[in-house]
């Protein structure tokens, strides 16, 4: 499909019930979801989105601005005829799922933040990331090489099925600018006033060794009603590729419960700003917690071991 010029290509896997809109993260692909959509597909409609600039999408779209994304969400959704979907997004792709949510109420029936927040990135970001990404040795000679760099595994693997193959050798299917480029909006400004703004169902999932700033987190959870958070024991920024059947799981319980209670948000207590009243604080298991409540004091783990505060692989992309 195109929007205003620009190329974008979708995954679509089909599936019947509420339609589901997956978005990747920064210098990632679609096909990072393919795990997770295999799960979901037998009882929800799936769709994966290349980001403009990133897998078979527009590789140098002029725009990058994060209402570009934005936009891009919203032309997938009309042009699919999907009807109020969920959006779904990890790091940069949670980011874009939020700003979509907050521009479009009405368009959205609800979000799930996977190692997503709302907080400004430090001014060296972009240049961290550029440095990065250079350092990549690439071409790869083959897939599997690719995979071994990325660290192996799944993660490894996902991150090596990015890569296209030009002349025998394998290549990201992204330029070092455009990456850049599409991050250098969030290193200037906090998104909190646009969470504030968010009026659907909201999921946060963390990982335990999460890359997003402790106050940034909690900021997150005490600044609005409808949100639940869970943090996914032994796991990092990429803990959709770590743990797909866990986010699996998450994913299909959030969205069975708004299947339940679909409908206008009638009743929905607005932020405790407006009304004075508190938040609610139902029980969840250990591990999780209601916009409000106070979590446990390891949630999310507040170490980064060995690594920086914008990377948790020195051969993986700091995240948005």
């Amino acid at each position: 499909m195109r929007r205003d010029g620009i190329r974008l290509v979708c995954h679509d896997w089909g599936g019947p019930g509420l339609p589901v809109v997956l978005l990747h993260g920064l210098a990632g692909h679609a096909g990072e979801w393919d795990e997770i959509a295999r799960r979901l597909r037998d009882r929800f409609r799936v769709v994966a989105v290349d980001q403009r600039g990133h897998g078979a999408s527009e590789r140098q779209p002029r725009d990058v601005s994060r209402a570009a994304y934005v936009a891009d969400v919203v032309a997938v959704t009309r042009q699919l005829r999907l009807e109020r979907p969920v959006l779904a997004g990890q790091s940069l792709g949670g980011h874009t799922a939020m700003l979509t949510a907050a521009a479009h109420p009405g368009l959205v029936r609800g979000l799930a933040l996977i190692e997503a927040g709302t907080d400004r990135l430090d001014a060296d970001a972009p240049r961290e990331i550029d440095a990065l990404l250079g350092s990549w040795p690439a071409p790869f000679p083959s897939l599997a090489a690719a995979a071994e760099f990325f660290g192996g595994g799944p993660v490894g693997a996902a991150w090596a099925a990015g890569l296209e193959e030009r002349e025998g050798a394998w290549h990201p299917r992204f330029d070092r600018d455009v990456m850049v480029a599409a991050l250098t909006e969030n290193t200037q400004r906090s998104f909190d006033r646009e969470w504030q703004q968010i009026t659907c169902p909201t999921l946060a999932v963390f990982a335990q060794s999460s890359i997003l700033s402790a106050p940034g987190i909690d900021t997150m959870l005490h600044g609005r009603t409808p949100t639940t958070a869970t943090s996914i024991p032994a796991s990092g920024h990429d803990l959709h590729l770590e743990h797909p059947e866990l986010v699996s799981s998450l994913l299909t319980a959030f969205l069975d419960e708004l299947a339940r209670t679909d409908g206008p948000p009638r009743n929905r207590p607005a932020p405790p700003e407006q009304t004075g009243s508190p938040n609610r604080t139902d029980r969840l298991p250990p591990t999780q917690g209601r916009a409000g409540k106070p979590l446990p004091h390891d949630f999310p783990a507040r170490h980064r071991g060995p690594h920086t505060s914008t990377s948790l692989n020195p051969s993986r992309t700091p995240p948005a």
